[in-house]
């Protein structure tokens, strides 16, 4: 592969860079707690390793060819973030005290499944994949292996980052947890997805 470290050094900040990815992550721990903030971690990981999976062996060059199937994939994964999103805004009528705190996403659900159905279901991250990578790629070796070795530290980095935030915010929960703090950061972290959501609507194979 081409600047191998090049590659470590521009992925490293893409991961750390804010996105939905993040707001997921952040929404989830502080709803309900550190083991479901891991588990949604993983289930973003895994997506992105199908999505180096798809770029390895071809899938999705389809998927940016065929604007039908893109168009059925982009308002999937759209609407799937905005209600995410507008679920921050639902509230839960408990008992008074600590357990009127709003849980936005009930524990019944999974934290892994809906990382993996929110990456999954994200043609940005597909286009992503398939016009970084190839700029490492060093022609005349195997391209699907190459792809896979850079989409596993893609994801290795990626979990590394996402565990840190995970433990980080596991550690000030309890502040976070407040009826008060946790009524904001659920608005502002609703307003994102919604927000990522609407975006992913306006997004073309092209771009």
């Amino acid at each position: 592969m081409n600047d191998f470290l090049g590659y470590l050094l521009l992925t490293i900040f893409i991961v750390m860079s804010p996105g939905v990815d993040f707001a997921l992550i952040t929404k989830r721990t502080i709803s309900t707690g550190k083991n479901d903030g891991l588990k949604m971690a993983l289930g973003l990981t895994s997506g992105s390793i199908i999505h180096t999976l798809a770029a390895a062996f071809g899938l999705s060059v389809i998927l940016m060819k065929s604007a039908i199937t893109f168009e059925i994939i982009k308002f999937l994964g759209a609407f799937y973030l905005i209600y995410l999103g507008a679920s921050s805004f639902i509230k839960k009528k408990k008992g008074k005290g600590s357990e009127s705190v709003t849980n936005v996403i009930p524990q019944k659900k999974s934290a892994f499944k809906q990382g993996l159905i929110s990456n999954t279901l994200n043609p940005k991250v597909a286009i992503f994949f398939l016009t970084f990578l190839p700029q490492f790629v060093t022609p005349g070796l195997n391209t699907s292996l190459q792809f896979i070795i850079m989409g596993c530290g893609y994801a290795l980095l990626s979990i590394l980052w996402f565990t840190a935030i995970v433990f980080l915010l596991g550690y000030i929960r309890q502040w976070l947890m407040s009826t008060k703090v946790q009524s904001t950061i659920d608005k502002i972290t609703g307003i994102v997805l919604i927000g990522f959501g609407a975006k992913l609507l306006f997004t073309r194979p092209n771009h």
